[in-house]
């Protein structure tokens, strides 16, 4: 009997997608005189090697249909033909084909420290040892053995399982003729044999529309037209700068006719050109990372790569960002690390094993959101989601991340009860590796990109949380107020005759206001899950209630700290926000509506050309209290400054409903001008005010030599400006 060409059992272990070392089998191998090429091509009945104009029929296997051997004399480059079923094929075989990663890769990889995971892991169209195709790698250490799957192989994870390097658990393939718009997945062997369900790529730049779910090879190209933008982004984004930012979920800002999502080119034209017009500094997107579930709104990823497709491919969202900057406007992306879904085509038990998250739930399972928790103190994953947000801010120059809940992360304990976590070393609740994680990707993008910015959400007295890393802080540039965020609204929503028993809810947050560099947000959150609108909180009748809505974005405009609106709240719309439908912008035929979009315009023009309303937003040297404690007369006035030299500001407050002539004490004598007043009949109000602005005295109010008698209208924050 002939010796076979192949180890029975290593052929029946290629033939039955068992083998993990595929390429030690097949393609081009080194035998006693010449090379034995192997190919295993399911449904062929014949096969050829074609060397130039040369062809040689290999020799099939016996026993297992598809399995082909042929021994050339000399090694040469060739390609398979194969005929079956009555048709013929012709391709170049995948493994005739060299790695695609180096050694330098290979090293970093293993360690955990490749800063730029997407340039190696992925699907990358490019051109090998003289072909075309697209080169595919993946992290799956526990794998006995990973195949592509798609379309082009009849998703059949027998045709091209991929190449184990060594130690680092990284595989890879490079399958010739491939090229952008192939869809395709992973079918992983994890231990013990057992099939996972089909993954799609954790470092995949596209994905199928949902709610199909497999990875799509995309490029990322798209030439930048925003130099002027990023030399100066990083004054830009001064704690000591104007930052006004217009929070946005894409899907639902506005629709197209038809009901259809507008497109990143859409958005570009229509968003970008709204968001300018109406002052705000930055565009501040609902995670755009792609998402199988609509309800999510983004907040629970699969695809952290990959822009989604709901809006267009990873170019067009590149031109998006491009065109804000090209508009002087910032773009700011949320960002998920807290949490993934068990999707089963998501990272969830990626190779068999629980690789990216933890397998005590204790740990390991967000009971909040019936989502898994990162292993933050892995390397791997650590570096995974340290590098995924310098892809976002490199690859579409997007200029900074906030971050979705970070309490979550900071706290093993979090919505926990006793015996539902498990302590850190020192038996305290403290995520020391979440922490390490956070401190890592802040100290990497700000060293990497200069002038970006990362916001926490973060809503707890955790220290240091916009502290430089360096100096024991998170190295966060901005964190959300959440605090004052809550005393503020609770004050708002009560009827104003009973005020003056929780008046100090409005001062509260100036007793740590330079504690962190805050935002102050008023985002998505407050105007869901039957919170109702930001108009509905307000209380009275319908005029009352867009008075008392005018006043306090006067009153937020005028207070230290960053400003954030989430979309529609610039026009006072009437209903709860819903992710299914376009924003009410037949509202704007309303004066009223049209009214509050005015003072947001206005708002923000004021606060960026007025340096005491915004260089010391952070610093505790910008702003007096003039009137902090009457809560009889339901009045607050603060002083805000800027650098010496800079036009002092007053601001006013009247939350009652009833018209104050209001004796302020003033640092500095001559006229002040009203410079905005949210009563104003232009903003639908009384247009009751001080239309001369007011005169000093010397008459001491306040603890101060100069004072004025100025009219504070009902439910109204007025703006006085020194006038020179």
């Amino acid at each position: 009997m002939d010796e076979l060409p192949l180890d029975p059992g290593q052929a029946r272990a290629i033939a039955e997608g068992r083998h993990g070392d595929p390429f030690s089998v097949l393609g081009p191998q080194k035998r006693a005189g010449g090379t034995l090429v192997t190919a295993f091509v399911p449904g062929a009945e014949r096969l050829f090697v074609v060397t130039g104009k040369a062809e040689a029929e290999a020799v099939s296997y016996p026993g297992l249909p598809g399995l082909f051997t042929h021994l050339m004399k000399r090694k040469a480059a060739y390609v398979l033909r194969a005929e079956g079923g009555g048709t013929e094929w012709s391709f170049e075989d995948p493994f005739r084909f060299g790695p695609v990663l180096g050694e330098m890769d290979e090293y970093l990889l293993g360690e955990g420290t490749h800063r730029r995971l997407w340039q190696v892991l992925g699907a990358h169209v490019m051109r090998h040892e003289g072909a075309e195709g697209v080169h595919f790698a993946v992290w799956a250490p526990n794998a006995e053995r990973v195949s592509v799957v798609g379309d082009f192989n009849i998703w059949d994870g027998r045709r091209h399982p991929m190449r184990r390097r060594g130690p680092t658990g990284i595989w890879e393939i490079f399958i010739p003729g491939l090229g952008e718009g192939a869809t395709y997945k992973y079918e992983i062997r994890g231990p013990g044999g057992a099939l996972m369900p089909l993954k799609a790529d954790p470092v995949g730049f596209g994905s199928e529309h949902p709610p199909a779910n497999a990875s799509v090879v995309r490029r990322i190209d798209g030439e930048f037209g925003d130099q002027g933008w990023m030399d100066s982004r990083a004054a830009r984004h001064a704690v000591s700068a104007p930052i006004s930012v217009y929070e946005v979920h894409l899907a639902s800002w506005r629709r197209a006719p038809g009901d259809r999502m507008l497109s990143y080119a859409e958005l570009a034209e229509q968003l970008v050109g709204y968001v300018a017009d109406m002052g705000f500094t930055h565009i501040e997107c609902l995670p755009v990372s792609e998402y199988p579930f609509d309800g999510s709104w983004g907040y629970q990823p699969v695809g952290l790569f990959a822009p989604t497709i709901r809006h267009g491919t990873p170019s067009e969202f590149r031109a998006f960002v491009d065109a804000a900057h090209r508009k002087g406007l910032g773009v700011i992306l949320d960002w998920v690390p807290g949490h993934f879904p068990t999707d089963a085509h998501g990272l969830a038990q990626f190779d068999g094993t629980a690789l990216y998250e933890h397998q005590d739930p204790r740990e390991g399972f967000h009971q909040d959101w019936n989502t898994l928790i990162y292993n933050y103190g892995r390397t791997e994953v650590k570096n995974y989601l340290v590098s995924n947000a310098l892809y976002w801010l490199e690859e579409y120059h997007v200029d900074g991340l906030r971050v979705d809940a970070v309490a979550s992360m900071l706290y093993r304990d979090y919505s926990r009860k006793a015996g539902e976590w498990i302590p850190n070393r020192d038996g305290g609740r403290e995520n020391y590796e979440a922490i390490a994680m956070l401190r890592d990707m802040n100290i990497t993008t700000y060293g990497e990109c200069p002038g970006i910015l990362t916001v926490a959400e973060e809503s707890t007295a955790f220290p240091g949380v916009s502290r430089p890393a360096n100096w024991g802080g998170l190295g966060f540039g901005f964190k959300w107020n959440m605090g004052w965020m809550n005393d503020v609204l609770s004050y708002m929503a009560r009827d104003p005759v009973y005020r003056k028993f929780h008046h100090h809810q409005m001062t509260f947050g100036l007793v740590y206001a330079w504690s962190e560099n805050y935002i102050l947000p008023i985002s998505h959150d407050e105007v869901v899950h039957g919170k109702g609108s930001m108009l509905g909180k307000m209380p009275g009748d319908a005029e009352q209630k867009f008075a008392n809505l005018r006043a306090f974005y006067g009153f937020m405009w005028g207070h230290p700290g960053k400003k954030l609106l989430f979309m529609g709240q610039e026009f006072a719309q009437g209903a709860e926000w819903n992710h299914k439908q376009s924003l009410d912008w037949h509202q704007l035929d309303l004066a009223p509506h049209q009214g509050v979009q005015t003072l947001i315009r206005d708002l923000n023009r004021l606060y960026r050309e007025t340096p005491a309303l915004h260089v010391n937003d952070c610093r505790a040297e910008g702003f007096d209290w003039i009137e902090a404690n009457n809560a009889e007369a339901g009045v607050y006035a603060f002083l805000r400054k800027g650098d010496p030299g800079d036009l002092m500001v007053v601001v006013a407050v009247n939350m009652t409903p009833v018209e104050r002539s209001y004796r302020l004490g003033l640092p500095a004598p001559g006229r002040w001008r009203e410079a905005l007043n949210t009563d104003a009949a232009a903003y639908g109000g009384g247009n009751r005010g001080n239309l001369g602005g007011i005169m000093s005295e010397d008459l001491p109010h306040h603890g101060r030599a100069q004072s004025a008698l100025a009219v504070l209208p009902p439910l109204s924050t007025v703006f006085f400006i020194q006038d020179r």
